[in-house]
């Protein structure tokens, strides 16, 4: 039995690499959920300032 246990971080970067393969996740989301922690800036403040401009990008785009 050869049950290796992943460590968090382990989980997060199988998480961030496989998020844009999640059914019915927004593609530009995971997108950018995943290059924020690629670039070790995956912060609430840098979360929520990507947010906005997701949501600025939108209400111009209609």
């Amino acid at each position: 039995m050869d049950n290796k246990v992943k460590s968090g971080i382990e989980i997060l970067e199988d998480f961030f690499l496989n998020i844009t393969n999640i059914e019915n996740v927004d593609q530009v989301l995971a997108d950018s959920l995943a290059k924020l922690y690629q670039q070790g800036k995956l912060s609430d403040t840098n979360l929520k300032n990507e947010l906005q401009k997701l949501r600025d990008k939108d209400v111009n785009k209609n």
